[in-house]
């Protein structure tokens, strides 16, 4: 009979990982492979990680609705005709549309400043639901206010191109280009502003769903 052959571990005698461990091993690499943000257990990282975006869209959505109320209250044109005595003169303040209308992005941006800090709460403490829930209510109220300071200026901005052939408003946009440039211009920033806004609050939604689950 041949002798038994001698069998040597190439591990210096350690055992093998059972299951267990090599799931807890395989864990533990999927978690250095992860952001530093999105690290923390029970959904906080997740809720961390929609906090960091809120704020960097806040700072995003500041940016079109100040220069919005900006360009809007700076639209001034004068049409000479013929001589200077007899001018034609376009300003934000004949229409009353355009006046909600740099008063509504105004707010906006201040609110948008003024939100910042609580939306840094979320970073630090991703848990505070309270702190979404006020930003929700909030963001639901600007961005209602901005969609109907939006659609007011839209009409006005529509006319001034196209006129009114049953009202029998001539289109002034042919004459008045800056003018029109400017407001047409606010009308298009303060729409992308709501559409961040409507983001923001589908994020708070979807944060606050998730932290009641």
């Amino acid at each position: 009979m041949s002798e038994p052959a001698t069998v040597i571990h190439m591990d210096g005698g350690k055992a093998p990982p059972t299951t267990g461990d090599a799931a807890g091993s395989s864990s533990k690499a999927a978690g250095r492979g992860l952001p530093l943000i999105l690290r923390s257990s029970g959904g906080g990282g997740f809720r961390r990680c929609l906090a960091v975006i809120d704020f960097l869209l806040r700072v995003a959505a500041f940016g079109p609705t100040l220069a919005a109320a900006i360009s809007t209250g700076t639209a001034d044109e004068r049409l000479s005709v013929f001589t200077q005595f007899f001018q034609f003169h376009a300003r934000f303040d004949d229409f009353t549309a355009f006046i909600f209308f740099m008063v509504a992005n105004a707010v906006a941006a201040g609110y948008l400043v003024l939100s910042l800090p609580f939306s840094a709460v979320g970073i630090v403490r991703p848990k505070a639901t309270g702190v979404r829930v006020f930003l929700l209510v909030c963001d639901v109220l600007v961005m209602s206010l901005l969609t109907a300071a939006g659609a007011a200026a839209a009409a006005i901005v529509y006319v001034s191109h196209w006129g009114s052939l049953r009202a029998n408003w001539v289109p002034i946009c042919m004459q008045f280009h800056g003018f029109c440039q400017r407001t047409s211009g606010a009308v298009v920033a303060t729409f992308l502003a709501v559409l961040v806004l409507l983001v923001l609050i589908l994020m708070a939604a979807c944060s606050i769903r998730r932290r009641r689950h």
